[in-house]
């Protein structure tokens, strides 16, 4: 690369280094040091309750560590001692414990948006109930605490006031998740019976110092980003993002650099990697970090994404639950995918290619005989027996004949945690 300057495949491939995709697969079983590497790499795991295929926090550590058991993450997140927590990272997200003090600052403002905010200022004597019912009986549902009372819908929750109230906890970081049950409800109870106490008792940074830490692992996460990006990985305020950005700049943390085809300034992490190449295929998650800005998917990929979950079926373009195919450096293809596990096959209800960019990039042959590999990888993890034949999708036909639907996929086995 030169001085200030970089092509956008270079910026590319530092993107995709920095997120760990040009790590090696584990060769065996993946362990627990594989699941904290790729932790370290990508900062913090994005949760959501969609579960059409797999939970969103598991999908990342799949696409880059190939099948490996999902109990490794449990047991980071919720069993002693904790390597991960639950908290308000870039949305919902599982967190690494050493972030919780960084974090602090935010906990501290109080929960500012929404029904949790203004339970906390109408109703302060439910939440101090609520508070001493999670400390005399935790770790408990909202459920447990309170089965009856008035609820709210909105965006298709429905809330009691005792289960807002425990989320205006959640966010002051009075009461934190100690697990989840079978139907992926929180368990609450208080830090001290959740997290290290080597954690709850390391100083509290200033708020000036939280920012830089967050928006340093937000560097290390991009590998080259623009400021919104780094803003945007942990939610913080311009303004205190673009301090901690100059900051970083005269540490020489952060260098800045021009990428091609990008109008705004950029931004190189001290430590970011520029492979010769990317290698490898596979399937990324909506809720992946690499997918979160979709302005810099579009900037580095030329791969224009965009949700549809919420989207009314008839005027969906491309499915429901739509994961990109990342195939090399480049989003080659999409495909929209299903797990019926009552049947015990993924479904593909659509499968496009996206158009080769240049002559060096894969054919829609190429990428349906890749994507095949992938897709039958992806079901022996889930544990489902076979792939279906995609039904719609520009490649719907070349997948067809790539996937050759009568072979059964073996279920995954011998995924014990070690």
């Amino acid at each position: 690369m030169t001085e200030d300057l970089l092509s956008l495949a270079q910026a590319r491939r530092i993107a995709l280094a920095a997120q760990g995709f040009a790590d090696p697969r584990p060769t065996g079983v993946p362990d627990v040091r594989h699941l904290r590497r790729v932790i370290r790499r990508v900062g913090l795991l994005q949760m959501d309750s969609v579960n059409v295929l797999m939970r969103a926090h598991y999908m990342p550590l799949y696409s880059r560590l190939g099948p490996y058991p999902t109990a490794l993450l449990d047991r980071a997140a919720y069993r002693a001692p904790r390597e991960l927590f639950e908290y308000w990272g870039h949305e919902a997200s599982l967190l690494p414990v050493g972030l919780h003090p960084a974090l602090r600052w935010r906990m501290a403002r109080g929960h500012a948006w929404g029904a949790p905010g203004r339970i906390a200022q109408e109703q302060p004597e439910l939440v101090k109930r609520v508070l001493a019912e999670v400390r005399e009986r935790g770790p408990v549902t909202a459920g447990e605490i309170e089965d009856t009372g008035p609820r709210r819908r909105n965006w298709g929750w429905n809330w009691s006031e005792v289960k807002t109230a425990l989320e205006a906890l959640f966010w002051t970081g009075e009461v934190t998740a100690a697990g989840r049950n079978t139907a992926w409800a929180r368990l609450y109870d208080v830090p001290e019976r959740v997290l290290p106490a080597a954690v709850l008792a390391a100083p509290t940074p200033s708020v000036e110092e939280a920012h830089r830490d967050l928006v340093r692992v937000a560097a290390a996460g991009l590998g080259v980003a623009a400021e919104p990006e780094l803003r945007g990985y942990f939610r913080l305020s311009l303004e205190g993002t673009r301090t901690a950005v100059a900051e970083l700049v005269d540490a020489g943390e952060l260098r800045p650099v021009r990428v091609e085809g990008w109008s705004a300034p950029a931004y190189l992490y001290e430590g970011a990697r520029l492979p010769r190449r990317i290698t490898g295929a596979t399937l990324v998650s909506p809720f992946d970090p690499l997918m979160w800005e979709r302005a810099r998917v579009a900037r580095l990929f030329g791969f224009d994404y965009r949700l549809e979950i919420f989207v009314p079926a008839p005027k969906r373009v491309h499915g429901y639950y739509v994961l990109p195919f990342l195939l090399g450096d480049r989003l080659v293809a999409r495909v929209d995918l299903k797990a019926d596990r009552k049947a015990g096959v993924l479904r593909v209800p659509a499968a496009w290619v996206e158009p080769p960019r240049t002559r060096r990039d894969p054919g829609p042959g190429e990428v349906a005989e890749a994507l095949a590999a992938e897709l039958y990888r992806l079901a022996g993890w889930l544990g489902l027996r076979e792939v279906a034949a995609p039904e719609s999708g520009d490649l719907a036909t070349a997948l067809t004949d790539a996937l050759r639907p009568s072979v059964e996929v073996g279920a995954v086995t011998g995924l014990r945690v070690p």
